[in-house]
């Protein structure tokens, strides 16, 4: 039997070297091909691609004791720019600003294009830069709308008047308006009626504030009272009722708004500190510490200071030897000194409990010469009544109103 026989080792050696050889060429071969290089250029963007400088605006609020030339300053206005605003403002627009009023810069990048200055809703001064300095008043245009509200008490005249929808501003109105025939304190019953017609102000379509009164109604324990609001060519504006009589008197029928008396005028009334009767000339007011007190007349202050059981005290000499008496203050009106003129409605000084006083409160005197009257009971002297050549234009502006009142009621009751 014959054997096989051995291969020769180099052929062996071939082989693999071969096969080694052969399998790095199918490697090789299988690696992907590397993409071509990615070529760099240098690009330069045109000018119109540069992003825009953008608008951009500060608002600052002016306070006391500020100027303009600070303000610029820390607003970054160019000297030469202030100078020149300064240099144009002939008519002295910019010596009006005001602690409160509200200023826009407005900016394009660095550069200053206007300043707006805020003084209210309605007047605003701009100052324009660029190109060349401006300087104007703006003062937007005005559309009165007229308003009607009308109500029953069942509360306190405010509070109805404000459920009603009655704005604050034309309550105080109303009550001052008929307050010279009418205590809203001591007079209002539950179950008066109360009706208003009033302008109410728009610009650009939003309100920006409450107007005067036209037409007002009270019925107090079923007596009318009328205010046609009528301008008088000797008076100006006035209020006066059905007849052409002037609503106003000389003196308000109270010196403090919605408190209540808490004392009236009283001969024999037993002091509540002192415990002995002695006379109470006038009618205590229970009010707030830091209620507000109004002159109740045009006059002259003839004392203000601290006197006895009064406390803090005013004295006010009027017209045809009446005076009237204001105790008991917490503090006075700065403004009031000795020998001052008031008007009617001026505040002269805020209820406290100076003196002699069980708690704050208002004690008020009406003297006719020097015979001390109840204030709440006294008929005041009335103001100037419309003139006779102009009442027939006020009777067709008062019956215009009227005429819209019924037409008012008619639509809510069908």
């Amino acid at each position: 039997m014959t054997g096989f026989k051995k291969p020769p080792i180099k052929l062996i050696l071939y082989v693999f070297v071969l096969t080694i050889i052969l399998i790095f060429l199918l490697y090789i071969n299988s690696i992907p091909n590397e993409p071509d290089p990615i070529e760099i250029r240098n690009t330069t963007f045109a000018l119109d691609t540069i992003p825009p400088e953008v608008n951009s605006k500060l608002i600052h609020e002016v306070e006391s004791g500020e100027s303009l030339s600070v303000i610029f300053e820390e607003k970054n206005v160019p000297l030469n720019t202030a100078y020149k605003i300064f240099s144009y403002d002939k008519d002295g627009l910019l010596s009006d600003i005001r602690p409160g009023d509200i200023m826009e810069f407005h900016y394009h990048g660095n550069s200053l294009l206007k300043i707006n200055i805020i003084k209210d809703d309605i007047n605003s001064i701009t100052i324009n830069t660029i190109p060349d300095i401006s300087i104007k008043r703006i003062t937007k245009a005005i559309q009165n709308i007229e308003s009607f509200h009308e109500g029953t008490i069942s509360s306190s005249f405010y509070q109805d008047a404000l459920n009603s929808g009655m704005p604050d501003s034309i309550i105080m109105d109303f009550a001052y308006i008929f307050g010279w025939d009418i205590d809203f304190i001591f007079d209002v019953r539950k179950g008066d009626k109360f009706l208003v017609i009033y302008e109410t102000n728009y610009s650009d379509g939003e309100k920006v504030s409450n107007g005067d009164i036209i037409f007002a109604k009270f019925i107090n324990n079923d007596t009318t009272y009328i205010a046609q609001r009528f301008y008088d060519d000797s008076q100006g504006k006035q209020y006066f009722n059905s007849f052409g009589e002037n609503v106003k008197k000389s003196f308000l029928r109270a010196p403090v708004d919605f408190t209540r008396i808490s004392d009236h005028f009283n001969p024999n009334r037993m002091h509540p500190i002192l415990h002995t009767i002695r006379a109470h000339k006038g009618t205590d007011y229970a009010a707030p510490r830091g209620t507000p007190i109004q002159a109740t007349g045009d006059g002259v202050i003839s004392f203000i200071g601290v006197k006895g059981g009064c406390g803090n005290e005013i004295l006010i000499k009027h017209a045809n030897n009446y005076k009237t008496r204001y105790c008991h203050l917490d503090k006075f009106n700065k403004k009031m000194k000795r020998n001052k003129k008031v008007k009617q409605g001026d505040i002269i000084g805020y209820v406290g409990s100076s003196g002699l006083a069980t708690g704050p409160h208002l004690h008020y005197e009406f003297m006719i010469g020097n015979k001390h009257t109840d204030p709440v009971n006294v008929k005041l002297p009335s103001a100037l009544p419309l003139s006779q050549n102009q009442f027939q234009q006020f009777q067709n502006q008062l019956e215009l109103n009227l005429a819209k009142i019924d037409l008012y009621n008619q639509k809510n009751n069908e």
